[in-house]
């Protein structure tokens, strides 16, 4: 700068020179000042000054108003996504999913045993269950609560895919009803472990799938510990073992056929298969009701109104078709919230909790062989 001042004085224009340069120079050393202020100004006046240059992108004064100045110096918005859902809050919810699970089912079963002891009619107290959780679906999607029941409505073909497995969902609740009113629930829920039989065995004949050796030979103490069970219980009788061993059929049948079309309805909740499920459950089991004992259902309800009056017989009927909806339904939703080996464990500690609960309730006499028996088939399902 001092070379180019000393070669201009005295030619014309030199003054005029010398200052544009000297004014060059000054506004390079106010832009390095500013760069130095702006690095050691503090953080919270590094975050106004970004506010309000903001502000100035958008056209807006900094002193455009009040709600603007507040706005401008007030603490930067957090504009961090939500965390996601802590495991220990999945894990929460999944295990109230199965404490529900458990404790609806204990009081079905209990209530059901109760029923049948004064009203022994379980064709029609199988379609009683359908009955009542149907009707239930139906208010709940009427009321606005559509995913809490049938979720959309579903196409004819739709309804052909899901027709199948619900059917055998009803004559396997059928059978089962068969067999709880004619043997101690103990009973039916140790010949009801033989259940992954059938459907190893229908998974190979019907989808030619052949099950692993190591998943058959586990299959050995099961069958085991349900032929001791069976030969050591006080209440054996024919109708009852095969009424378990029907609804291990159906409900296997059942299994298989749901793998084969359940696949094409991934838009549909598990809520809403299992509450059309039911629905066409109840479109199977009435009919078959009314042709089996139709005939003397009139006098059966006569007995049990005599027995335990108008009021405890209605109340029975619908207590116990909401708790085998709802029993259902948490199952449901447990399944779809763990993988199908946690389920298969949790469905054990079911029917452990369940024959205890009975046992006590009822005051039922286990043999020594039973008690093995049940213990070898349960542990076999685990």
């Amino acid at each position: 700068m001092v070379v180019m001042m000393t070669t201009s004085v005295g030619k014309p224009g030199a003054l005029a020179t010398v200052a544009k340069t000297s004014a060059v120079a000054r506004a390079h050393l106010l832009r390095r000042g500013a760069a130095t202020v702006a690095r050691e100004a503090t953080p919270r006046a590094r975050r106004r000054t970004g506010s309000i240059a903001a502000l100035g992108a958008r056209g807006v004064s900094a002193t455009s108003g009040p709600r603007h100045v507040a706005r401008a110096s007030s603490e930067p918005v957090d504009v961090t996504p939500p965390a996601a859902k802590g495991p220990t809050k999945e894990t929460l919810i999944t295990a109230g999913f199965i404490t529900l699970w458990y404790a609806v089912n204990v009081a079905f079963n209990l209530t059901n045993k109760s029923l049948f002891k004064h009203f022994p009619y379980p064709w029609t107290v199988s379609t009683v269950h359908v009955l009542v959780g149907t009707i239930y679906c139906a208010l709940a999607y009427a009321v606005g609560a559509k995913k809490a029941s049938f979720g959309r409505p579903i196409t004819k073909k739709e309804f052909g895919m899901i027709f199948a497995p619900a059917s055998m969902h009803a004559l396997g609740h059928i059978a089962a009803n068969l067999s709880f009113a004619a043997v101690a629930i103990s009973l039916t829920h140790t010949v009801k472990t033989l259940e992954p039989v059938f459907s190893a065995s229908l998974q190979w004949l019907i989808m030619g799938q052949a099950t692993p050796v190591p998943v058959l030979l586990s299959l050995v103490p099961i069958i085991g510990g349900v032929a001791m069970a069976v030969c050591g219980d006080l209440t054996f009788n024919l109708m009852g073992f095969a009424g378990a061993m029907i609804s291990n059929l159906t409900f296997g049948l059942r299994a298989v056929l749901s793998k084969k079309t359940m696949g094409a309805l991934t838009d549909l909740s598990s809520t809403s298969l299992y509450a059309y499920t039911t629905l066409i459950s109840l479109l199977v089991c009435a009919p078959l009701a009314l042709i089996v004992e139709g005939p003397t259902l009139k006098a059966g309800a006569e007995a049990a109104i005599e027995s335990i009056g108008a009021t405890q017989f209605c109340l029975y009927l619908v207590a116990v078709g909401m708790f085998y909806h709802l029993y259902n339904q948490f199952a449901f939703n447990t399944l779809q919230r763990v993988n199908p080996v946690s389920h298969g464990v949790a469905n054990v500690v079911k029917r452990i909790i369940i024959i205890g609960s009975s046992v006590l309730f009822f005051g039922n006499i286990l043999t020594r062989q039973t008690i093995l028996g049940t213990c070898i088939a349960l542990a076999g399902t685990a």
